[in-house]
């Protein structure tokens, strides 16, 4: 008799310096058509890889961080605790050693909040896309959201610089128990210097996903100057608008259009172009607002964010104390 077969060996998990671990599964042909060799540091190459992988859990009451792994130019500091509100709540500055993006970067981070965690994760500073002869940089947030956690995902703006290239892809792994505020805006460019719209291609996609893998919402964003003959400043796209921001409410704290009414409440005094809508399965919703500089577009923003926090959590939003 030929002898028992063995049982299948499990597939091998890469390791974190895999092409497999930091490269997105799919790049956007919008971006993959500027493939190529850098005749500077090559994809992979110390400091072309940047990881950060955080683990959140409640410890006697509180936030800690419990797990930290980093690689540059992708870093932390400390968590913080000067919510007067929130005691709890963990706020996590995530920084970058380069000071930018630069053409091949691969970044991956990944976020993991347990269960009855409190987090606020932001960025020190603006991401600057730095300009790219060769390649292009893409950028991997995966978060995820346990059982009942209070998590806000609120980084600084990203500013494209001229003839940059950049695909981001941010996916949010939330428990029907818990509650996620995802934020992003995006500039047209460094807008002090008059410049405006010069990028050649911005793309990103946000996933909204359940812990079994159900998809519960896509968000995908192709900002191509070139790529029509309105390029991004036409009536479908930005119509002609600088800054663009979102902001995603996920949470079972409230049902989905008394979030989206607040939302829409909370806007009304800023006179900015926006709209509003509920998310599928009754589990959030969501804004987009556009306008001519950060500092209004900021404001409006900042005004979202204090005005569902109130509803959901009884409590206003803190000052960052980044200025």
């Amino acid at each position: 008799m030929p002898p028992p077969a063995l049982p299948e060996a499990p597939p091998a998990v890469p390791s974190r310096l895999d092409a497999r671990h930091y490269e997105p599964a799919r790049v956007p042909p919008e971006v993959r058509r500027y493939a190529g060799t850098p005749d500077t540091l090559a994809v992979g190459r110390p400091g072309k890889v940047g990881l950060l992988e955080l683990a959140f859990e409640q410890v006697g009451g509180r936030t800690e961080l419990t797990g930290h792994y980093q690689k540059s130019p992708l870093q932390i500091m400390r968590p913080l605790y000067f919510d007067p509100a929130r005691p709890d709540l963990a706020v996590t500055f995530l920084m970058s050693t380069g000071g930018g993006i630069l053409q091949a970067d691969r970044l991956r981070t990944d976020l993991h909040c347990g269960a009855d965690t409190a987090v606020h994760l932001t960025t020190q500073a603006a991401t600057k896309v730095y300009r790219m002869e060769h390649d292009y940089a893409t950028q991997l947030v995966n978060l995820t959201a346990g059982p009942r956690a209070y998590v806000e995902y609120l980084p600084e703006p990203v500013i494209p610089f001229v003839d940059s290239r950049l695909y981001q892809r941010t996916v949010l792994t939330v428990d029907p128990s818990a509650t996620v505020l995802a934020g992003e805006t995006v500039l047209a460019g460094r807008l002090a210097r008059g410049e405006r719209h010069a990028y050649q291609v911005l793309a990103s996609d946000l996933e909204v996903r359940r812990p079994d893998g159900e998809l519960l919402a896509l968000d995908a964003v192709r900002l191509i100057p070139a790529g029509s003959p309105g390029g991004v400043t036409g009536p479908a796209v930005l119509a002609g608008h600088d800054v663009m921001s979102t902001l995603h409410v996920l949470s079972p704290l409230a049902p989905a259009a008394r979030i989206a009414d607040t939302l829409h409440q909370a806007l009304a005094p800023h006179d900015l172009l926006h709209g509003v809508s509920t998310l599928p399965a009754d589990s959030g919703a969501w804004l987009r607002l556009l306008g001519p500089d950060t500092r209004t577009c900021t404001a409006a923003l900042h005004a979202a964010w204090d005005a569902v926090r109130r509803l959901l959590i009884d409590a206003p939003a803190p000052n960052l104390r980044k200025a």
